[in-house]
């Protein structure tokens, strides 16, 4: 991965969508459902121009072709000077092996969203420390099952960045932080430390969710992210939802291992936020500041939180 000079402490803000925009589709992870593609590609062209290059439908086992098609679709679409939005079609796995060989300073110079959740985790990773914000929301594929109400969040938060918002969970520590928002998926987080990848900003506020873990593995992967010393610096946490993240054999909730891992980290800690990989992903605009309540139970969005 290349980084770029920019103004040290500064995050760049790429412009709000507009009616019209043109956005460029990748598949930089797994292959996706092409039924779904499709609905969702009627319904995105009623609001902008959807751009995707023909080789994305390639699959070479459970990537969506080769790293070398995949790197090259990344690239061109951080490089495309015209394009408001880059829309990951779906996670899944393989986003990590590209990230190493890519120029990602054409954010800078010309900044732009990327979208996306769970895999594409390695590539708001990438953004934010590059410097530039990034929206976790709902995929495309998501976008094809979803509901009016989550497309309407998903064109929201792209159209009006800066529009305030108020997501509500429950309280497990109390206290308040405003700080750069930055996470994603746990997993993904855990693999990007491992590969010596990771760095989170100081005094962030770091939102985390997963699928399909059991509760020992997630009490292993935030085990190994507090035990690194890579968040040290953290303000506070936003914990979004935990699904199918079953007890295992030993019968202990993910709950359990969330509030004895995170209840002592001396910091505000909301659990129960409504994003991650379920009906209701409401979109969180990576590096930009946020406010957590964790007394109320409120994590604050926008409107310079």
């Amino acid at each position: 991965m290349s980084y770029c000079t920019k103004p040290e402490n500064s995050v760049l803000t790429p412009p709000a969508l507009r009616r019209g925009s043109k956005i460029r589709i990748i598949a930089p992870s797994g292959p996706f459902d092409r039924a779904l593609f499709w609905k969702a590609i009627s319904w995105i062209s009623k609001y902008y121009r959807p751009l995707f290059e023909p080789t994305m439908f390639t699959r070479d086992g459970f990537l969506a072709g080769s790293d070398e098609r995949r790197r090259s679709e990344l690239q061109l679409a951080i490089d495309d000077p015209e394009i408001s939005a880059i829309v990951v079609a779906r996670g899944g796995w393989g986003a990590a092996r590209l990230t190493s060989g890519v120029d990602f300073c054409g954010l800078i110079s010309h900044p732009k969203w990327i979208v996306g959740y769970s895999d594409p985790t390695t590539l708001h990773v990438c953004a934010w420390q590059a410097g530039v914000a990034s929206m976790h929301a709902n995929n495309l594929v998501s976008l094809g099952r979803g509901d009016a109400q989550a497309r309407n969040a998903w064109l929201e938060a792209l159209e009006y960045p800066d529009r305030r918002r108020v997501l509500a969970g429950q309280s497990l520590c109390g206290g308040n932080a405003s700080g750069v928002l930055v996470g994603g998926n746990l997993t993904v987080l855990f693999s990007t430390l491992a590969a010596g990848r990771l760095r989170f900003p100081d005094n962030c506020i770091l939102a985390l969710e997963d699928i399909g873990e059991s509760s020992y593995r997630i009490d292993r992967m935030l085990h190994a992210l507090v035990s690194s010393g890579a968040t040290d610096k953290v303000a506070a946490y936003a914990l979004g939802q935990f699904v199918d993240c079953h007890t295992g054999k030993f019968g202990v909730s993910v709950d359990d291992v969330l509030i004895e891992q995170l209840g002592r980290a001396g910091v505000p800690v909301v659990m129960g936020l409504p994003f991650g990989h379920t009906r209701v992903n409401a979109p969180l605009p990576f590096g930009t500041r946020a406010t957590l309540n964790g007394s109320s139970g409120e994590l604050r969005l926008g409107g310079n939180s």
